[in-house]
């Protein structure tokens, strides 16, 4: 394959373990493994990875706690794909809350697996410092916070999420289909959610301001309109 990545795997379950990580090296990635929290955290702070696959139980130290001591102590942005059966927004959300850039449901299919390290793996913001600028807004993707021309915005986590995936993709527009697979997943609520946190987002980003720059593009979906 034309990409491969190095790989940290932490999952207490030996025989998933052996399943995924047979599948992505057959892929040519090169993966890395830890059975606990504890070693998983010291894996990922020591050894240049590009991206965690982090199991939600884990014996020693929980998948939420590795996930916040990564996010705070490593000093550079590493990809981390939640392994979870637990389903629920709340669960999804918690996740997210922790730092999680993706979360996946077992039972999954390794070829969705794989699919998900790719879209990772390739993310613009790959090894790239936590804070960064878009405009008159400052991005700090340790400390999940974000503030236009100096003034901090308080967001939800769902808010928070919205925006960081607008910012990390400007000065290209991001469609609803993306937006609501990075805010729900696989399980998107019945009514039209995306609208109603867009308005949301745009209370907090554009009301307060003197001019928006979150914009609609027609047919496509929604971007942040900023000078570079």
């Amino acid at each position: 394959m034309s990409n491969s990545f190095d790989i940290l795997l932490v999952e207490d379950s030996p025989d998933l373990a052996s399943n995924i990580i047979d599948y992505l090296e057959a892929l040519g990635h090169r993966l890395h493994y830890a059975a606990d929290g504890e070693a998983g955290l010291r894996e990922a702070l020591v050894r240049p990875v590009d991206i965690v696959l982090l199991d939600l139980a884990l014996p020693n130290r929980g998948g939420l706690s590795v996930c916040s001591e990564i996010r705070r102590r490593a000093d550079r942005r590493i990809p981390i794909l939640m392994l979870t059966a637990r389903d629920t927004l709340d669960d999804k959300l918690a996740g997210f809350a922790h730092g999680a850039d993706d979360y996946l449901v077992k039972p999954f299919s390794l070829a969705e697996l794989a699919a998900r390290v790719a879209a990772l793996a390739l993310r613009p913001q790959l090894g790239q410092p936590h804070c960064f600028s878009v405009g008159p807004l400052t991005i700090d993707r340790q400390a999940r916070t974000a503030t236009r021309d100096g003034q901090l915005l308080r967001l939800t986590p769902l808010l928070w999420e919205l925006l960081l995936l607008l910012a990390e993709a400007w000065p290209n527009p991001v469609s609803r289909d993306e937006a609501t697979l990075r805010l729900w997943g696989d399980d998107p609520p019945s009514s039209d959610s995306l609208r109603a946190h867009l308005h949301l987002l745009r209370q907090v980003v554009d009301k307060p301001f003197d001019r928006p720059i979150i914009e609609t593009v027609h047919s496509v979906g929604f971007r942040l309109k900023v000078v570079p």
